[in-house]
């Protein structure tokens, strides 16, 4: 389940999860004292009790953690009562993610930190629950009926966790079609469609801003690393490098070609226009580039893969003019990984900001620190339940899923104060 840890990262590897059951001592004792930080964010003495237990619920052996089964297990827990708190009764949102992202900077803040955006689907049947569609769905890898969350997560030589979340509500349900299924569903009426990767903006902001998690790096799939709103809001932020993924069919030139401006008419008025100076300067996509670089360029690396350990991969960087419309761009810095074997090669693309004397060895471990968000997902999946929710509102999404982010946290803080370390198994030297 974890991914083996690599040797001579550039700066640190991040250190996986391994605490067990019996590492933990009176973990009812710790569970009450983490939520007593909180208990100012509720109005009432009974939202603090079915905050506490619904946590705890998270935490038990039950095959299926939604609220019924919870409210079934837990000593005089009641279901009705436990879904108007989660889906109805206000939190201090706000004052939660503050409180929650100090205490998270606390255990595993670091300057050298990693801001990590993906997102996560969740299967879910009918149509009635907010955001639900049918659209991609990446933890089963097809398009099916679900809803999707867009999240940040956070990485360091500490540790790992999800410090906040969207959730994409697609463009159609805001549509006339759907105006009965959003008050249903309680969703804000300031709420308006926005992109995942406009999402990931809003996090990227509001994280900046509220100055609590310091970060040197931003790291992003491919529909985060093709939206120029995203790239320029990290571009926006001093001082930051950013490593995103790219698709196999992003154009670029590896010398900047020369522009010229070309006179037009237009409504009987003369304009200009930006052109290539020689038509026969096209530029070409970076999978074109890796399949023609000499074998001379490429280097062998081993680096872990989550769930698959470690395998080997050849890497090769190359400094590059992007393409936006037919015309040159910022020059930034791609990587490019291969597979090795008998089999075709296949190629994973990624861009980078960073200057070009950024070595091989750092570029490699950014492009492999993303497992992190993965981790995160597969562990808040796999242990507390977060894909087994039931609720249907706009609010009692937010609320499961903060619930889970912060069990999973507070599993981090338990190893972190009990300074186990983890069994470090080491990859073939980078």
């Amino acid at each position: 389940m974890l991914p083996i840890q690599r040797q001579n990262e550039y700066l640190y590897p991040v250190p996986k999860f391994d605490l067990k059951k019996t590492d933990i001592k009176d973990f009812d004792t710790e569970l009450k004292g983490f939520h007593d930080l909180f208990s100012d964010c509720f109005q009432r003495s009974e939202s603090r009790d079915h905050f506490l237990k619904y946590m705890a619920g998270q935490f038990s052996d039950l095959e299926r953690k939604s609220i019924e089964p919870i409210a079934l297990a837990v000593e005089e827990g009641n279901v009705r009562a436990m879904q108007r708190f989660v889906s109805d009764t206000p939190w201090d949102d706000y004052n939660i993610g503050i409180k929650y992202r100090s205490l998270a900077n606390d255990d595993i803040g670091s300057p050298n930190g990693a801001l990590i955006f993906d997102e996560s689907g969740f299967v879910k049947k009918g149509d009635d629950s907010i955001g639900v569609g049918r659209q991609y769905c990446g933890t089963i890898g097809k398009v099916d009926n679900c809803q999707v969350g867009v999240f940040a997560a956070y990485a360091s030589e500490t540790g790992y966790s999800l410090v906040d979340k969207r959730l994409f509500i697609p463009s159609k349900w805001f549509s006339d079609e759907y105006e009965v299924r959003r008050k249903k569903c309680n969703l804000p009426e300031d709420i308006v469609f926005k992109t995942k990767p406009q999402l990931a903006v809003e996090m990227l902001g509001a994280l900046a801003e509220e100055k609590i998690l310091p970060f040197r790096y931003v790291l992003a799939d491919s529909i985060y690393g093709e939206s120029l709103d995203f790239i320029h809001a990290v571009e926006s932020l001093p001082d930051m490098t950013y490593m995103v993924a790219v698709s196999s069919n992003t154009l670029c030139w590896l010398r900047r070609p020369m522009t010229m401006l070309k006179k037009y008419k237009w409504g009987g008025e003369m304009k200009t226009r930006t052109i290539l100076a020689d038509t026969r300067q096209n530029p070409i996509t970076v999978e074109t580039l890796a399949k023609n670089t000499n074998n001379f360029f490429w280097y062998r690396r081993e680096v872990s893969e989550g769930t698959k350990g470690p395998i080997a991969y050849e890497f090769t960087k190359r400094r590059i003019i992007l393409s936006n419309s037919g015309l040159p761009q910022r020059e930034v810095t791609l990587l490019i990984r291969r597979t090795i074997g008998a089999g075709k090669e296949s190629y994973s693309f990624f861009i980078c900001n960073a200057s070009s004397s950024m070595k091989l060895k750092h570029l490699v471990w950014l492009s492999g620190m993303r497992w992190a968000i993965e981790q995160c997902f597969e562990e808040t999946k796999t242990e507390l339940g977060m894909d087994h929710y039931e609720v249907r509102k706009f609010m009692g999404w937010h609320h499961h899923i903060q619930t889970s982010m912060m069990a999973h946290f507070f599993l981090w803080h338990l190893k972190i104060r009990m300074g186990k370390k983890s069994t470090v198994h080491y990859a073939v030297a980078a």
